[in-house]
């Protein structure tokens, strides 16, 4: 049995709870909710196989604000709660105050590095298994111009979108790809209504493949994609099965993993700390297939994209990554 309860809210609503169940592992969760159909939800589902594999109970907060980060992350501490993990990169600066504080509690952030001897930092290579959905784009794409929305300008979704463009380059050199973000605040990445009018504008311009890497807003490039009877891409989680027959794929990006790997060596006395790189090697990251998108994906594309991966893998074939080199070789923004 799992601990679900959803807590919302106030400092005292997470001091009760987290000492409800001393010494569980704890996830808190980015804006947007665990049920985002993305990342969050990836996370969620690690958890969830966690503790169904081992009839563990873990603690959850669904973040409803900037403040509640602190909060969380020092009651957890305070209760127990061994370890705490939590996901996105806004986490980043408190985390690095408080576990600095509370030394005996193992922490795991994902998608930033946190200097701190009691941190596991997870970051993943969302440029290369990009770069894969990107070269099924360009095959896939009949117009030959596709899209991508992400969600918060930050560095991060840039990441996403330049192996994108890449990938889409490599496949039709020819290929133009218009690049959109949501917004510049956390809100962009629940706005599944500004999802889809970018989505509307985009197809406006010629693209038939849209892209999305704006978390809960996705869901609303999803829907604006399979409502005008083009294709899109989801992200993070499989998304296949959201508009079977319109979803050319879903860069799977294994957040469920990394959790499930905090929460089990943790609890078993054997978590590491420093930083974990999860890329294709590593299946940190990668492109979905399912009957979901079956008949979208022909053997040619699935054989072209297995033969980059295989490359990016060995070294032979480099993506790049705007984390190390703020440039954009593929894509103007």
């Amino acid at each position: 049995m799992t601990f679900t309860k959803t807590l919302l809210g106030s400092a005292a609503a997470i001091a009760m709870t987290a000492t409800a169940a001393v010494a569980d592992p704890a996830l808190i969760f980015d804006l947007g909710g665990k049920f985002d159909k993305s990342f969050n939800e990836a996370a969620f589902n690690g958890a969830q196989r966690w503790a169904q594999e081992t009839d563990g109970t873990f603690l959850e907060i669904e973040m409803q604000s900037e403040a509640q980060r602190e909060q969380a992350l020092r009651r957890f501490a305070e209760s127990g709660a061994n370890p705490v993990v939590m996901t996105g990169f806004a986490f980043g600066n408190v985390l690095n105050e408080v576990a600095a504080d509370y030394p005996d509690t193992q922490f795991a952030i994902i998608d930033m590095v946190v200097d701190q001897p009691n941190v596991r930092s997870v970051v993943f290579s969302e440029h290369e298994g990009s770069f894969l959905v990107g070269m099924m784009a360009g095959m896939a794409s009949e117009t030959g111009t596709v899209g991508f929305i992400g969600g918060m300008d930050i560095p991060l979704i840039r990441k996403f979108a330049c192996g994108y463009a890449q990938g889409v380059k490599a496949a039709n050199p020819d290929a133009t790809i218009i690049a959109n973000m949501t917004g510049t605040t956390p809100a962009a990445w629940n706005d599944p209504v500004r999802g889809g009018e970018l989505t509307k504008a985009q197809i406006s311009q010629g693209a038939d493949v849209v892209y999305a890497a704006a978390g809960g807003t996705g869901v609303g490039v999803l829907q604006a994609a399979a409502d005008a009877g083009i294709k899109s891409i989801g992200v993070d989680s499989n998304q296949n099965h959201l508009h079977p027959g319109s979803v050319l794929t879903s860069m799977l990006k294994r957040v469920d993993n990394a959790v499930y790997e905090a929460f089990k060596t943790g609890t078993e006395g054997t978590f590491e700390t420093g930083v974990v790189v999860m890329d294709l090697a590593a299946d940190g990251v990668g492109y979905a297939m399912d009957e979901n998108n079956a008949e979208l994906v022909s053997a040619e594309m699935q054989a072209a994209v297995e033969d980059a991966k295989a490359k990016i893998i060995s070294g032979e074939l480099a993506v790049h990554d705007y984390m190390s080199d703020d440039s954009c070789p593929a894509l103007t923004f």
